[in-house]
Parts: structure tokens; C-alpha cells; sequence
């Protein structure tokens, strides 16, 4: 039998000695190299930003990064989206419908049919992966939301990842939202960043940024070749946070309202542009459940504490720019600016996430649970003051994201142009010069899909035809760069379909088919509008009566295109498609949690507690003195901690903002065995009770569950991990480390309750089907 070289010890390999590289036998294919003076890339994607928040698009908040880019590139006022985030991500990096890229909609839920697979599949080839392969560096840093939540733990397939997906480098969060100030579950590359505490003067966007120029330096360092860099804010999505000092510089900003303000960004939005002249201002939203009150009509006490929403959301768009300019600059500083493409967009329009009044309880305004009663408090009455800060998990009120969405109707969610038209500004200065006499506007009609085969006509890059052997499906986007090129140069993407909720659109050479769906009722052919958005950009006047058959035309496009898009069954948030696989009952068994046990991820923590019975057993052993935390699960947002301090267990819980604090009694010296226990009553609420054996040490009959995306932070046991629980606590001790020997916490979850969706499914499963 032969023996392999790497058996034969180093004369195995005697062919390769003496020789220099370029005489020796490869050991690897080389590796690849972009063309000579390819471009970097830089693709900057804010979240939840509506068309008018940033200075060249109208806004009055300082974005001087965003103005320089704007002057020297390109501003297209006609860019298109998807209604939600994670299709409108899936979109971009795939250069495919979101449909067909199995993101119908948020990476939230399970359902399984082709359309809702929600994890990119592998006959698609992402933006990096594309990149990577012609030689490109591949960067990303923050949010993801492309790995449906049961793959976000760490025994989770990490195949949907995004190091997985084309990148080198990734620092950020996989999920939709976080906290601006601790953050749940930081990732680097393809681990879990465990922090015990966050710095008191910590903040999402800038660590980010730190972050991602610190990959840029890095590269350049060893090489230099050029890299693609993905930065995708948290910003500007809920729960709002901004530093103190930037909330400061807009105090007294917003005391006119939205109604004034949509005025004045209109104004400047006509004078710079972006609109031609004759266009209107779409009239306050009315529609039922949408619909925002005159500013004037508000008492006066109301509308100071709905400016200081205002002010936060402002100073976070500030903030954004400031942290891209300092990202820039370290471009710069490398001699790459003019040389590098830069993109800054939003992945949808403005929200009304924040109901009619905003929210200081931003889980508990987030809350979509079939049959959660009418008395439910969507609002914490925490003081003004805390809006915007660490204390106060908030969201502004859907005036303002009315607003955002200057001039246009409806909002996030919607397939009207509030929705979906979001900004939109490209520069090149090496590559893409502005001409003399060229203002840099660009109309054209133009769709998220379309800036896959941009980035990649433009860096000289061919899209691989396979993924790993596996056929790749073909592009529904179309490069624009002959757009970005010529203003005279019409639209490249002349026709396409929007879906999200059962909310439908179609647009076509300047035609676009609507619907606002109402939840729960039927599709019918009666809920169609037309708007000739050539003449009436901002959606106004429905001219479907004037054209049936022009109505009947697109529509029939619009279920040609869904078929071909696999857009069926439709959602239309009533919440009958949001199911589960079976394999996720896994994660609601018990559990036992050693000290020392990493902090679990949000998703798995949740199921051991959701909508049911739940017994959680600590076992410990105490000498004189000792203190600290037990478990704690949550954060200000809300959540509950277990601890022992002054000698006495104590527990802390947190209620969507609102504190209830128990004392259990003496924790003496010795063996402990306690049972924190939650018993499920009607109506979404617990009975919490601490135990001792039989004896009832301590109880609250009734709170409120933590449903939803609550408590936010996984579970921790002996420390408090991220964000606090308990702000008084974190204030006495911060992370509060327990310095006894807690052998372990036990999770024991119950029966769930009879309101849970799995039992309600269940009990209707035999006489309806629930996707007719």
C-alpha cells in the first residue's frame, strides 16, 4: 500500500525543496485579485428612516456627512423598497424579490412555505459572497435579522449567519432591535460577545462604528486589496436612545408639532428639487387605526411630552451621520475616499409602531398576541425626563413617523409610498463624477433589488452562476448605474410587485396599483386604488373608478407576479400564519443552568417561560455575608432578578417599566433551595411567588406576563449580565456577581395557559383551515 507524503515525514515532500514559489507546485489556487483600481464599497442602510429625515431630503437636523455626500453624488428620489426590514434586507443582498429570497416577511416566525422560509436559501448568492469571490474584503457590522429566530442560540445552524453568507468580519446583532445602551447578545464573527456590564457611557451606534473602522484598518494593515463594508444601524427602530448630550442640542426643536414640521420639510423638499412643482403635500392620515390629530388640537401638557420623542429620534439621526462621518474619514485617511462608493438608505419608511400617543413601555406597546384583553397598558408613565436614556425602553408616537414620511401617506408596514419611498444617496467621485450643469437628481423609479447588479457592474465584479454546486436563481434586479450615469437615461426597472400583511402594490411605468388591507377580512378586487404617481406622487387622488380596466390590468400583473414570486398564502397579520415547526417544543423543556453558564439567547430564554406555568429552582450554599444575583432575565424593558442582599432574598420585578420590589426574608448562612414560580392566569397575567419548601415565602397575586419580544434579555444566573433589571439595583451594585456558590438554576417550565396560540391552534386545528 502507498504511503500518503504527509506520512512520509519531510522526505514526503523532498519535490518542493530548494525551490522557489514560483518553481514549486501550488498548494492552493490562487487567490483572486479585483481589477486594478477597483472601488471600495460602502453600504451604510439606516433602519425605520422615513424620506425626509436627513438634510438632502428635507430635514432640519444637522447631517452635514450626508450633505457633503449628497452634493458631490447622487440623490435619487425615487428609490423603492419593501414595507419591513428583513425582506427589504434579503432584497438587497440578493438582488432577488424578497419573496423568492423566502423573506415575505420579519426572520420572527415559522410557518415553512416557500415564500416564509425566512434564512436566505443556497441557491442564492449574496452581495459579499459575490465580492468575496473576485478577492473583495468583506465587512459587516450590525444588524442581521436574516436568521429566523430559533437558529439565533448557540446550539443553533449557524448556516444563515453572516459569516456564513459572505462575510469575513461581522460585529453586530442578529435580531430585528436592541437597546442603545446594552445592547442582547453582541456576536463577533460567529460567537456571542459575553459582557458582564456595559460602560455607563456606552452607545450602540458608535461601539459599531469603532468597530467597523477598526476591520478597515485591520485590512489595510496587510493588504490592499478593496473591501466591501455593510453597515446596517439599529437606528433608527425602536426603542428609541440617544445620548444625553445629543438629546440636549434638540430640546425645543419640536415644540411646533408634525404638522408644522411636515410644512417645513416640504418646503425645502420643493425648493431643493425633489419634487416638481404642483406636487401636494398628502393630507394628515386619517385612516382608521393610522390616523394622527391636528398638533393644535392637543392639550398643551400632551404635546411637551410628545416633543421630547421628537428630540430623541432627531438626535439619533445626528448621530448616524456623525458616526458616518468619522467612519469616512478613516477612509480617508488611507488616500480611498474619492475611490470608494458610498450608499446611504433606508430598509423602510417611517413607523406608527409607537400608537397614537407613543410608548415609554416599548415591550408592552410591541405586543401582537391574538386575544390579549383591551385593558392592556401599552405605556408606562415613567417621568419625561427618562425618554430617551437607559432607564426607559421608548418609541415615538405615529405623528412623527407621519412626519418621517414627508410628504407622503401611511407608514412602515404599508405598501403606499410612506412605506416603501425611502432616500437615497450615492456617491463615487472617481467613478461617478458630477458633470457640469448636472444637479444630481435622479427621478427614475428604481427598486432595492436593482442595487445588487449596481455595486456589481460598477466594481467590474460577474455574479457566480452557482453556490457551493447549487444552480443560482437568476436576478430580479436591474443595474441603474446608466441612471446614475445620465439623468436623461430612463428608468431600469420599469415594473414591479410589492406584498407585506395581505398589503399589495403594483407599480407600472408610472402607475401604482394599492391596497390598505384591513386584518382579518377578505381579499377583494374592491380594495384596489390607482394612482397615476407621475402626476400625483404622493398618492392622493384614486383613479380607479376613471380606469377600470387599467385597474384590472395591473391587478391581474400583480397575481401573475405573486405567483411567479411565491408571495401565496398571504399574511395579513391576524396572526394565523404565525405558526412554529414542532422540533422548537425542544426548547421549552426543562433546563438546568450551572454557575458560569453563558448568558442565554433572548429567543431560547423566552420559550421556557412564555404564556405558561414556570418553576424556577435555585439551589446555593451561603456563608455570612455573602451576596448577589441569583438569576436575572431581562432588562429595563422588563424582566426579573433574584438576589440576595443585606441577608435577606430579595426579588425585583419589572413589569414593562414599572417596579415591584418583594422581600422573601433571611437568606441564612447554609444549603439554600429556593423556587421562584410563575403561575399562568387568565387574561395575560402571573401570579409570582417566592418558595421555601412548602412555605410561601413572598408573592405578587398579579402582574402582567412578559410576552412578546419580553423580557428582551436572556437568562443570566449568578450576575446580571447586559442590561439591568432593576435600575436601584445596577445603581447599589452594577452587575451584582453573587459571591456564594450557587450550584445551579433549574428551569421547569409548566403546562402552558389556555390563551397560548399553540393550544388555541390546536383546539381549531379539526374544524377550520386556518390557511384558506
Amino acid at each position: 500500500m502507498s504511503v500518503p507524503p504527509y506520512a512520509r515525514g519531510y522526505e514526503g515532500f523532498r519535490g518542493r525543496v530548494g525551490r522557489t514559489a514560483a518553481e514549486s507546485e501550488p498548494w492552493w489556487p490562487d487567490v483572486p485579485r479585483p481589477r486594478a483600481g477597483a472601488p471600495n464599497i460602502v453600504v451604510v442602510l439606516a433602519d425605520d428612516l422615513g424620506y425626509s429625515d436627513i438634510g438632502p431630503f428635507g430635514a432640519e437636523v444637522p447631517t452635514p456627512t450626508l450633505d457633503r455626500l449628497a452634493a458631490r453624488g447622487y440623490r435619487f428620489s425615487n428609490y423603492h423598497t419593501t414595507p419591513v426590514c428583513s425582506p427589504a434586507r434579503a432584497a438587497l443582498l440578493t438582488g432577488v424579490n424578497p419573496h423568492r429570497a423566502g423573506f415575505a416577511n420579519v426572520a420572527n416566525f415559522d410557518p415553512g412555505f416557500p415564500g416564509l422560509t425566512l434564512e436566505l436559501g443556497d441557491d442564492v448568492v449574496t452581495l459579499p459572497e459575490a465580492l468575496r469571490e473576485a478577492g473583495y474584503a468583506t465587512f459587516m457590522a450590525g444588524k442581521w435579522h436574516l436568521t429566523r429566530d430559533a437558529q439565533m442560540s448557540d446550539a443553533g445552524r449557524r448556516g444563515s449567519w453572516p459569516v456564513q453568507r459572505g462575510f469575513d468580519r461581522y460585529y453586530g446583532t442578529l435580531e430585528g432591535l436592541n437597546s442603545f445602551f446594552a445592547p442582547n447578545r453582541l456576536v463577533r464573527d460567529n460567537s456571542p460577545v459575553e459582557v458582564d456590564r456595559y460602560p455607563d457611557d456606552y452607545y450602540l451606534t458608535d461601539d459599531l462604528t469603532d468597530e467597523a473602522i477598526g476591520m478597515i484598518r485591520s485590512l489595510r494593515a496587510s493588504d490592499d486589496r478593496p473591501f466591501f463594508l455593510y453597515f446596517a444601524h439599529h437606528a433608527m427602530h425602536g426603542p428609541l436612545g440617544a445620548p444625553a448630550e445629543a438629546i440636549a442640542r434638540q430640546r425645543g426643536r419640536y415644540d411646533g408639532g408634525w404638522d408644522e414640521l411636515r410644512d417645513e420639510r416640504f418646503a425645502r423638499q420643493l425648493a431643493s428639487g425633489l419634487f416638481p412643482a404642483g406636487t401636494r403635500l398628502a393630507p394628515r392620515n386619517a385612516e382608521p387605526g393610522l390616523d394622527v390629530p391636528a398638533w393644535s388640537s392637543l392639550p398643551a401638557a400632551e404635546r411637551s411630552l410628545l416633543a421630547r420623542y421628537m428630540e430623541v429620534y432627531a438626535a439619533m439621526v445626528e448621530n448616524i451621520d456623525q458616526n458616518l462621518g468619522r467612519l469616512l474619514a478613516a477612509i480617508e485617511e488611507y488616500g480611498e475616499l474619492d475611490n470608494t462608493i458610498v450608499v446611504f438608505t433606508s430598509d423602510n419608511g417611517g413607523t406608527a409602531e409607537g400608537g397614537p400617543a407613543g410608548t415609554r413601555s416599548y415591550f408592552s406597546q410591541f405586543v401582537h398576541v391574538a386575544g390579549l384583553p383591551s385593558s392592556w397598558s401599552r405605556d408606562t408613565p415613567l417621568d419625561p425626563s427618562l425618554i430617551g436614556g437607559p432607564q426607559a425602553m421608548v418609541h415615538y408616537p405615529r405623528g412623527w413617523g407621519m412626519a418621517s414620511n414627508t410628504p407622503f401617506r401611511l407608514y412602515k408596514g404599508n405598501t403606499f409610498a410612506g412605506g416603501v419611498r425611502v432616500p437615497f444617496v450615492l456617491s463615487w467621485p472617481a467613478g461617478l463624477p458630477r458633470g457640469d450643469g448636472d444637479s444630481g437628481l435622479r427621478p427614475q423609479y428604481q427598486y432595492v433589488t436593482d442595487l445588487y447588479p449596481t455595486l456589481l457592474e460598477l466594481a467590474g465584479v460577474s455574479r457566480p452562476a452557482a453556490r457551493q454546486g447549487v444552480p443560482v436563481l437568476d436576478l430580479d434586479g436591474t443595474s441603474f448605474a446608466p441612471v446614475a450615469q445620465s439623468e436623461q437615461v430612463p428608468s431600469t426597472h420599469p415594473e414591479q410587485y410589492a406584498e407585506w400583511g395581505g398589503q399589495r402594490g403594483y407599480y407600472r411605468d408610472g402607475w401604482k396599483l394599492l391596497t390598505l388591507h384591513a386584518p382579518g377580512t377578505p381579499y377583494d378586487d374592491a380594495e384596489w386604488e390607482l394612482y397615476n404617481v407621475t402626476a400625483d406622487p404622493t398618492e392622493i387622488d384614486d383613479v380607479s373608478a376613471q380606469y377600470p380596466e387599467l385597474t384590472r390590468e395591473l391587478a391581474d400583473a400583480w397575481e401573475q407576479a405573486a405567483w411567479r414570486n411565491t408571495v401565496f398564502p398571504l399574511s395579513d397579520a391576524s396572526g394565523l400564519l404565525n405558526v412554529r415547526r414542532p422540533a422548537e417544543a425542544a426548547l421549552s423543556r426543562p433546563v438546568t443552568l450551572p454557575a458560569g453558564t453563558p448568558a442565554l439567547e433572548r429567543y431560547r430564554s423566552s420559550k421556557l417561560i412564555a404564556l405558561r406555568d414556570v418553576d424556577i429552582e435555585v439551589r446555593a450554599t451561603l456563608a455570612p455575608g455573602d451576596a448577589g444575583v441569583l438569576v436575572a432575565h431581562g432588562d429595563q424593558g422588563g424582566g426579573y432578578v433574584l438576589f440576595v442582599e443585606d441577608g435577606h432574598l430579595r426579588l425585583d420585578w419589572n413589569a414593562y417599566g414599572t417596579l415591584h420590589s418583594l422581600d422573601a426574608g433571611p437568606a441564612s448562612p447554609g444549603p439554600a433551595a429556593w423556587v421562584l414560580r410563575l403561575t399562568a392566569l387568565p387574561d395575560f397575567r402571573w401570579r409570582v411567588s417566592v418558595h421555601s419548601g412548602d412555605t410561601e415565602l413572598a408573592a405578587l397575586d398579579e402582574v402582567a406576563m412578559l410576552v412578546g419580544m419580553a423580557p428582551w434579555t436572556g437568562i443570566s444566573v449568578g450576575i446580571d449580565r447586559g442590561g439591568p433589571v432593576s435600575w436601584p439595583l445596577h445603581e447599589r451594585h452594577r452587575a451584582f456577581p453573587f459571591t456564594g456558590r450557587l450550584h445551579h438554576v433549574r428551569y421547569v417550565p409548566g403546562a402552558p395557559a389556555n390563551y397560548a396560540p399553540g393550544r388555541v391552534r390546536a383546539a381549531t386545528a379539526a374544524a377550520t383551515d386556518v390557511y384558506e
